[in-house]
């Protein structure tokens, strides 16, 4: 046990700071502190001693120089059990230190402010406080080191279970704490002054930017905070956490659950899925994705229409599957999807109060909110077995005035326009990929086949009599005529594709046998 007879308390979060100064006032320790943790300590009849006074002496630099000095971290990091060091302290009348109450500067919600300058996120790294929990976990078998305000209750607990004392098991519980937060810390720092003030990245000064080349840094850190456990993984034998990374408050990570059981490891990888490709539509549209492919998609003038055809694609696939809108849940809408049979999830930008009631009595239903429906730019990474694959994510839209057409048929504007929607599907799908899109709905979706052809067969397999006459879009080049010769006997009206195979030229001349438009993109959109 460790008797805490003197505390240094400065916080940036101040919560619940009041009932632990209470609590170590109540056993007679004598609390340090600084700035406005020391006033609102005084404001509540907690008595503090300044630090300035403690140290003899006074802040400076604005306080960026508060307290760094020997009175404090000497009296941190002395080894209790240790002759020399407790003389030493003696004769420079250093008083040592118990306890340290200590949560940094906002830097990671400051760099997230709109319009923030990069002077203001420099005023906030924490110097002193880093320091402070450093020194004292260094020295955590006789200093007692807080850092996370969730910690609060168990240390009062404590205090009160053990008369103003505090067991060893917490202190080095405490300690190991301080060594993952202040590492978090500075890699948040790391990774904004990276791109700010390293040579070749934007800067408010310079404006430069990295070739590229260059784009991807040699060494990479990720800071993320554990949102909640999950029941398993993708099998019920494997283990599972969600975390949200930290600074991040966009995407799906963003949304509120307002019905329904606990989310599964499965069901958060099938919303993202859902999520990402309904952002790629401005009229109302839906999205039913089973298994991270979507397995319908609709646009349309009105949600109910839009839900409803893109439902009707794949009804049997659809069974247990991730619904996506990207207008609010009317309950036109909601009552289509009430008699669609079992669902997992409905994420959407909003639910009106008539909708809500009728999926009260859907208890396992989960609905959710979201509230961004903006493409975000950010890296995507996948793990490998001991490494890390890093890439920009995939956000490149079409330049409908560079398509080009190669056959000797033009599509029809009609046509040009269920191209484009296809296409924008076929970017969401697993590959190898072949969309079939009547209007602006799916009726037939080839995914993850390790040959394009096999997609194809699969793609107008489902989608039976609705896929004759219908337009195709693939991911990727064809690299033989076999997949033209079966959309043919489709009656394929038109096919949107990268281009881009050795075997192009004989691949138009195909389309032209069958009096089938083509459009070539330039642009790939593989997806693994």
């Amino acid at each position: 046990m460790v008797k805490i007879k003197r505390a240094l308390i400065s916080v940036s979060d101040k919560t619940g700071i009041l009932e632990l100064g209470k609590a170590l006032n109540k056993f007679g320790v004598e609390i340090l502190s600084t700035g406005g943790t020391a006033k609102i300590l005084r404001e509540n009849n907690i008595p503090v001693k300044e630090v300035s006074e403690h140290t003899g002496f006074p802040e400076m630099l604005d306080g960026r120089v508060k307290t760094l000095h020997p009175k404090i971290h000497g009296g941190l990091l002395a080894l209790r059990n240790n002759p020399e060091h407790m003389k030493t302290v003696k004769e420079h009348g250093i008083g040592l230190i118990d306890m340290v109450v200590v949560n940094l500067y906002p830097f990671e919600k400051t760099t997230q402010k709109p319009g923030v300058v990069i002077e203001e996120a420099i005023e906030n790294i924490d110097i002193g406080g880093p320091s402070m929990l450093r020194s004292a976990a260094k020295n955590h078998q006789s200093v007692a080191v807080v850092c996370n305000p969730a910690r609060y209750a168990q240390v009062i607990e404590e205090l009160n279970k053990n008369k103003g004392s505090l067991p060893e098991s917490l202190l080095r519980d405490l300690g190991v704490e301080v060594y993952q937060r202040t590492s978090l810390y500075d890699a948040a720092i790391y990774e904004y002054l990276s791109k700010h003030l390293s040579q070749g990245y934007p800067s408010i000064s310079s404006g430069q930017a990295k070739s590229e080349d260059e784009k991807f840094p040699k060494e990479v850190s990720f800071s993320f905070e554990k949102i909640q456990e999950l029941r398993y993984g993708e099998n019920s034998h494997q283990k599972a956490a969600f975390y949200k990374e930290k600074g991040r408050n966009q995407g799906i990570i963003n949304f509120k659950q307002l019905q329904g059981k606990e989310l599964s490891y499965n069901n958060i990888l099938d919303l993202n899925a859902a999520f990402e490709l309904v952002k790629e539509f401005s009229d109302p549209a839906a999205v039913v994705v089973k298994h991270n492919n979507p397995c319908g998609v609709a646009e349309d003038k009105s949600l109910d229409k839009a839900y409803l055809e893109a439902w009707k694609c794949d009804r049997l696939s659809a069974f247990g599957g991730i619904v996506a809108l990207n207008r609010r849940m009317d309950i036109k809408t909601a009552r289509l999807v009430a008699k669609s049979g079992f669902l997992e999830c409905i994420i959407a930008p909003g639910f009106d109060k008539e909708a809500l009631e009728l999926f009260k009595e859907k208890k396992n239903l989960r609905l959710l909110e979201s509230y961004n429906l903006e493409p975000i730019a950010e890296l995507d990474f996948k793990r490998v077995s001991g490494g890390l694959l890093l890439q920009d994510k995939d956000l490149l839209t079409l330049d409908e005035k560079a398509l080009k057409v190669v056959t000797k048929k033009k599509p029809t504007k009609k046509e040009m326009e269920s191209l484009i929607f296809a296409w924008k599907v076929a970017k969401h799908v697993k590959s190898n990929a072949i969309i079939l899109v009547r209007g602006r709905k799916t009726v037939g979706v080839g995914a993850g086949q390790m040959s394009r052809v096999d997609s194809v067969f699969i793609s107008t397999k489902k989608a039976g009599k609705l896929g004759i006459g219908s337009v195709m879009a693939s991911d990727a080049f064809f690299p033989k005529e076999d997949a033209i010769q079966l959309a043919a006997k489709y009656k394929i009206k038109a096919i949107i594709q990268p281009g881009g195979s050795i075997a192009d030229e004989a691949i138009i001349k195909m389309a032209d046998k069958h009096k089938i438009a083509m459009v070539m993109t330039g642009i790939r959109h593989f997806r693994h």
